[in-house]
């Protein structure tokens, strides 16, 4: 019988090792089976490599035909013992169980379901009628006499925003005077002009209007975002009012917000048998007021804590100062123009005038020394570029030479300062947080 070898090369031998791998884990002899199927063969491998003696090619195949048969063989008898050691599983009749399983829980669950729904109808009433009375009741103690009687003013000249470079820094100015008086509860802002009345005629440009757009700009801040189309039209002072941040007020209210007060814009009549007004407050219904008011006019509402059975809103229209005086609740501010510093302090809206003046400057004495007493309307004046004493001047009407005798306290609310000068916008913010406590002990 003839041998067939040939030289082998490391990809013959690569398969060679596969091969012989495969016949060792199948248990079968058939190495010469093996060799002879590839067709390149070294022969001092099988010489050196190993001890196995090469058959021929006849024998080889039937060889390795049997071999291919025993595994099939055993792969099957391995399969038949699993089957025969594992219990017969009918599926069908499992399913029709569980199905049947279910159909019994069915009306269990659907009672206890229908039992977690009444137990939460019955909480939620519980907690309505609970909220309820606790609203009730905090308004009673509201109305009781936790309202705040008295009223806090600042003044300060217009003039200040012609130290503003670009008209976009002059809107910024005034945002950050708005913030200020909305974060320590200021009830009016008065911006006056410290200019002479010579000056006043002959100057021009963005000068003569620095007032009034102070004036403009402090309106828009404090009304309510949802009512500002109706009550501003478009106007070149308002050309950069998307760079000023909102003042957040207590009376600035989203649409799910709820109060008793609210702030809105006159629509028009109502076509209701008893009359009245329908007034836009941000809701997404129409308050109406038995009032007849005219259309465009802004006003504050006293909603009405129960409604009427046709679910229509119904309130009041009350003074700006309600919310204030009745409930304790900061409403805003408002603002005031004023011809020089002698009218801030003559045309007060107040009948009573303000009982206590006072003004700031570095050259008064320390407020560590302030000791307030009891008031109903407090004032405080802020300078300009040049100070007190340039307003002084400039008012013609005003025959003192010094500031300190048109206040009841003139004071430095920064002592000790490092700058040489404060900004307007910066000595409101000393000022303030230096007064809020003397005030708070002397309004108790």
């Amino acid at each position: 019988m003839s041998y067939k070898f040939k030289v082998l090369t490391y990809r013959g031998y690569k398969l060679l090792r596969k091969t012989i791998k495969q016949c060792i884990y199948y248990n079968t002899a058939c190495i010469s089976d093996a060799v002879l199927k590839i067709n390149i063969i070294k022969p001092e491998f099988i010489l050196k490599g190993s001890s196995l003696p090469v058959a021929p090619v006849a024998a080889s195949m039937n060889s390795s035909s049997s071999a291919k048969i025993n595994s099939k063989t055993k792969r099957k008898r391995s399969r038949e013992n699993i089957k025969q050691s594992e219990p017969y599983i009918n599926m069908r009749k499992l399913q029709e169980a569980m199905k049947q399983k279910r159909e019994e829980n069915e009306p269990k669950e659907k009672e206890l379901l229908e039992k977690m729904k009444t137990q939460e109808k019955t909480t939620k009433k519980a907690t309505k009628s609970e909220e309820e009375l606790n609203t009730n009741t905090k308004n009673k103690e509201k109305n009781d006499g936790k309202g705040r009687s008295y009223t806090l003013t600042i003044a300060l000249p217009g003039s200040i925003l012609d130290n503003a470079q670009a008209a976009v820094l002059r809107t910024y100015l005034v945002g950050q005077v708005a913030r200020a008086a909305v974060i320590f509860n200021v009830d009016e802002i008065v911006v006056f002009d410290e200019r002479k009345h010579s000056d006043r005629n002959a100057s021009g440009g963005f000068k003569a209007d620095s007032n009034h757009l102070f004036g403009r700009l402090l309106q828009y801040l404090e009304c309510p975002q949802y009512i500002r189309k109706q009550l501003f039209p478009r106007h070149s002072d308002l050309q950069y009012a998307g760079v000023l941040n909102p003042v957040a007020s207590p009376h600035h209210m989203s649409v799910g917000e709820e109060s008793i007060y609210r702030e809105g814009v006159v629509h028009n009549e109502s076509s209701e048998p008893g009359g009245g007004s329908l007034v836009d407050v941000g809701l997404k219904k129409k308050v109406l007021v038995d009032q007849t008011i005219p259309s465009g006019q802004r006003v504050t509402v006293k909603l009405n804590t129960v409604r009427s059975k046709t679910n229509i809103l119904k309130g009041t229209a009350v003074s700006f100062s309600t919310p204030r005086t009745e409930a304790g609740i900061y409403w805003g501010y408002t603002v005031r123009m004023a011809d020089s510093l002698s009218s801030v302090i003559t045309e007060c809206p107040y009948e009573e005038g303000y009982d206590t003046i006072i003004g700031t400057s570095d050259k008064g004495t320390s407020v560590d020394e302030l000791k307030l007493e009891k008031f109903r309307h407090a004032l405080v004046v802020f300078g300009g570029l040049q100070g007190l004493e340039a307003s002084l001047e400039a008012d013609a009407k005003l025959t003192v030479d010094n500031p300190r005798y048109l206040f009841h306290y003139y004071l430095n609310t920064c002592p000790n300062q490092g700058s040489r000068t404060i900004r307007t916008e910066e000595a409101i913010l000393i000022t303030m947080s230096a007064l809020r406590p003397k005030i708070d002990l002397a309004q108790r």
